[in-house]
């Protein structure tokens, strides 16, 4: 499905519009049209209250219950789209008198889009696409908006209403659905635009960077590595919270908590506090929807083979109805089986900077369960190894407006500041 210029395509017509693609957008810069924040934020206000209201529940909810996300959670991620986000959105990326800079010398100054964005999207999350390009309409570019695989058909759908609310936004806004096999077509989108918005792991970003041109800006909004740190009289409240957070996620976020390490070097104390985790994590797990039956299969097959070779990995393993905690002897950061699987490792504090800094620019999230005479010690180390938002285990997920997309603002990587004579 294609969106272009408020029109729905089908697929068939990729070619003949791609071929117009970049003369349409060019009109649009030469003819100095301009979109507003303010007209995008009462778009966006529209679309937040007919979601609220129901309106697009055919396609939202059976994507939620498939991907087993509470419609509470669903809400919070509504509410990214509503007037005062938005507006508070704006004046904390770009600041609050942002339309008025001051002069240098003889020189004025302003803020100004970077011209012509190309949004690679991932698809774990599925207001993500359409929300990446309200964060490019935000900034006043024009938006070139590349489907995931599998997207249900929820961005385009967005977009197109957001188009509907006010037409002043079909020149910004264009919508393919072409594979990433698709190179030498993914090559002609990049070569047009003055930024190459990349969400997704090292595979997708580094395939962006080799088909950008020299002077495209690629903004990466990387996959990133989350664990949970816990002293190990961690309260039980924390352990449950962190268990919700997981059966919530799946794992499956930038945010999610893949692993446990420990505060202790005593490898009997490790194993304890992962059975006390584990027995908590089962009780909660019961309260979510099961994962499917295709991920837990292969999951239990995976740990058929790590129970078999426990005796030489010298790991500790509790499993049980698709949940499972794994006591290891390494330090290694890592992702884990995904879906309910977490692993639990010792790290000393005065070692997290060693262990976890190699890890740099993949670090994003950690969860803290300690007390709190414990939390300025551990959070001051967890910040110098890299990590970029510390939290209570429960909310590793949560996501708060004014918040960075990974230690940056977004609508400052896709503005530029020029100046100009008047």
């Amino acid at each position: 499905m294609i969106l272009y210029q408020g029109t729905v395509y089908d697929d068939s017509k990729q070619k003949e519009l791609i071929q117009s693609l970049k003369e349409d957008c060019y009109q649009t810069l030469s003819l100095m049209k301009k979109i507003e924040a303010k007209d995008v934020i009462e778009a966006c206000d529209q679309i937040a209250k007919k979601v609220r209201n129901g309106d697009y529940n055919e396609t939202i909810l059976p994507s939620l219950a498939t991907l087993d996300i509470p419609f509470e959670q669903f809400e919070h991620y509504i509410s990214m789209f509503e007037k005062d986000a938005l507006e508070k959105k704006v004046k904390t990326e770009l600041g609050e008198d942002y339309q008025n800079l001051s002069d240098i010398e003889d020189s004025k100054r302003k803020i100004m889009p970077l011209g012509i964005l190309f949004h690679i999207a991932a698809g774990n999350v599925d207001a993500l696409p359409a929300y990446s390009v309200v964060e490019g309409l935000l900034a006043g570019n024009i938006n070139i908006l590349k489907l995931p695989s599998g997207d249900n058909g929820l961005s385009v759908q967005l977009l197109k209403e957001l188009i509907d609310i006010e037409p002043k936004l079909k020149d910004f806004i264009y919508v393919f659905d072409v594979p990433s096999t698709e190179i030498e077509t993914l090559k002609i989108f990049a070569g047009m635009s003055d930024g190459i918005v990349v969400w997704g792991g090292d595979a997708a970003v580094s395939a962006a960077r080799q088909m950008a041109p020299i002077d495209a800006k690629v903004i990466a909004w990387g996959h990133k590595l989350s664990f949970a740190y816990a002293t190990p009289d961690a309260k039980d409240e924390d352990l449950a919270g962190l268990a919700h957070h997981i059966c919530e996620t799946n794992q499956l976020l930038c945010s999610s908590c893949q692993g446990i390490f420990v505060d202790t070097d005593d490898r009997k104390a490790l194993d304890l506090f992962a059975k006390r985790f584990f027995d908590i994590f089962l009780k909660v797990s019961k309260e979510h929807k099961q994962v499917s039956i295709g991920m837990r299969g292969k999951n239990t097959i995976t740990l058929y083979f790590e129970n078999l070779e426990s005796h030489q990995s010298h790991k500790t393993i509790f499993h049980q109805d698709g949940v499972s905690v794994i006591a290891c002897d390494d330090q290694k950061l890592e992702l884990s089986m995904l879906f309910r699987n977490v692993w639990v490792k010792r790290l000393n504090r005065n070692e997290i900077v060693k262990v976890v800094k190699p890890h740099k620019n993949h670090l994003q999230t950690a969860g803290l369960l300690c007390g709190q005479n414990d939390v300025f010690d551990l959070t001051g180390k967890l910040l110098q190894a890299g990590l970029i938002r510390i939290t209570k285990p429960k909310d590793m997920a949560r996501f708060y407006v004014g918040e960075t997309h990974d230690g940056t603002y977004a609508l400052r990587e896709y503005t530029k500041i020029v100046e100009f004579i008047d």
